[in-house]
Formats: structure tokens, sequence, C-alpha cells
């Protein structure tokens, strides 16, 4: 019996995985945004870039910028009651258009 592994990316095949129209580059008004500490943004990871990418746990979470590193955000979010911080591109951030 061989043993099952359970990498970074493991169970990641359906979620992490482009639809065809979306395939290519991102658009340059997504690549292009600016966010500033105290922005909410979406944790949207693109597959394209697998380096910089947050662990798939985070897809789809809502957090708040806190900082700048270099080409990179320090984002803030929470995972149940524990706060969490995730440093990641812009690649992988689209700004949060809900409500307040």
């Amino acid at each position: 019996m061989v043993k099952r592994t359970h990498g970074y990316r493991y169970k990641t095949r359906k979620l992490l995985r482009k639809k065809p129209r979306e395939r290519g580059m991102l658009g340059l008004s997504r690549l292009l945004y600016e966010y500033k500490p105290g922005d909410r943004v979406v944790i949207d990871i693109d597959p394209t870039f697998i380096s910089t990418a947050p662990h798939r746990r985070y897809q789809g979470k809502v957090g708040v910028v806190v900082g700048v590193r270099g080409k990179a955000y320090v984002v803030e979010t929470y995972l149940g009651d524990k706060k969490k911080i995730i440093i990641t591109t812009a690649d992988h951030l689209r700004p949060y258009q809900g409500g307040s």
C-alpha cells in the first residue's frame, strides 16, 4: 500500500482551475490596481502564479490590507476566531465589492 501525500496543493484540482474563458494572463485593470492599507480585499487565488499563492483554505476569504512588503501585500483575515496574516501579491487579490 502506497502512502497518500498531503502536500500544499492537496485536493485543489477543481478549486485552483481556470475556466476556459479565463485562461491566460489577468487583465491590466486587475494587475495595476493599487491597494492601500485599510482596503478590504477578497483572496482569489490565481493558479498561474504558484509561488506567491496563499494556501487553498483562504480562497474566497475577505481580509484587510495592513501593509506592503515590496511587491507583496500583507492581508489580515480571520479563520474562525483566529486572526491570520497572509503575505501575497496582487495576482491573488481583488477589491471587495460587498456592502459596508
